[in-house]
């Protein structure tokens, strides 16, 4: 069958990584490959798929039900691979393999359609943040994932520049940057965390009820990994006449149920809610923009 990549997904690269053609070009081939090599029995190319990785529902050659994933080199597969295998399928989906083909992983088969943003929102939380927990653990000790300084790093530079030109989004960089600063300079613990966690990326298994996948792994204090949580359903809130309120009991309500400082979760939930802002403005998403830094502005 022909592995043509989703809409969704060439769309998301030209966005945030342009150099990507090559490997968009070169990926009916490299699926073929793979699936080849694995003796895997393709049922069908999830769509929409994700936003970085293409995602092919398989079955192994001995029936078992699989997912396929082939992501490029930015979107950091070999860093996920040691993630999964350092989480052994616990609050995770279960890596099958070790390394065979660079930039290729196969997984356990979770119920791709079904997340736990499906669920009411009270119960989604609920539900993320229980998972999100039993991913937080201690790093291997010669690991080599980025930390969430070196990543905030990159992305303060990118912001800057971003907000350039925009008094408004410029005054939040600000605010965020400085909070950054302020939490990098005593970060309470450093765990492996997921690194891009929200209600989307945990979905129904069969092991156990919930699983996460798509990580994008770093290595830092339990806060910048709910950071990302605390904004999901984001369209809700600013719709919302107590959006800003329902904000503010939301980060107490995740803080206290998971142990982490209820100030240094605001601060971390400023910071990638104005890094995500101004990354949409950069790539010609004006409206995403808009809510992004809105949200931001209530913290």
């Amino acid at each position: 069958m022909a592995f043509e990549p989703p809409r969704r997904l060439v769309r998301a690269l030209g966005e945030t990584a342009p150099d990507a053609d090559g490997w968009l070009e070169k990926l009916p081939e490299a699926t073929q490959q793979a699936v080849a090599l694995r003796e895997l029995t393709v049922e069908r190319v999830q769509v929409p798929g994700g936003r970085s990785s293409l995602v092919v529902l398989v079955r192994r050659a001995d029936g078992t039900p699989a997912v396929l994933k082939l992501a490029p080199p930015r979107a950091r597969p070999e860093s996920e691979r040691a993630a999964l295998a350092h989480w052994g399928g616990r609050g995770a989906v279960q890596l099958l393999e070790s390394s065979v083909t660079e930039g290729v992983l196969l997984l356990e088969r979770l119920h791709p359609d079904v997340s736990v943003r499906s669920l009411p929102e009270a119960k989604a939380l609920l539900e993320a943040a229980g998972t999100l927990r039993r991913l937080w653990v201690e790093p291997p000790g010669d690991h080599v994932f980025e930390t969430v300084a070196e990543r905030t790093g990159r992305q303060a530079e990118a912001m800057r520049l971003g907000s350039a030109g925009d008094a408004g989004a410029a005054e939040l960089v600000d605010a965020a940057l400085a909070a950054r600063e302020e939490l990098l300079a005593a970060p309470p613990e450093h765990r492996l965390l997921h690194g891009t966690f929200r209600q989307s990326k945990v979905l129904a298994g069969e092991r156990t009820p919930w699983l996460a996948v798509g990580p994008d792994p770093v290595v830092g204090e339990c806060a910048f990994d709910l950071a990302r949580l605390v904004r999901d359903r984001v369209e809700d809130l600013i719709a919302s006449p107590s959006g800003a309120a329902t904000t503010r009991r939301r980060i107490k309500r995740l803080a206290e149920s998971l142990e982490v400082d209820q100030e240094r979760l605001r601060g971390w939930t400023l910071f990638r809610a104005v890094e995500s802002g101004v990354r949409a403005l950069r790539v010609g998403r004006p409206q995403d923009a808009e809510l992004l830094l809105e949200f931001a502005g209530w913290l």
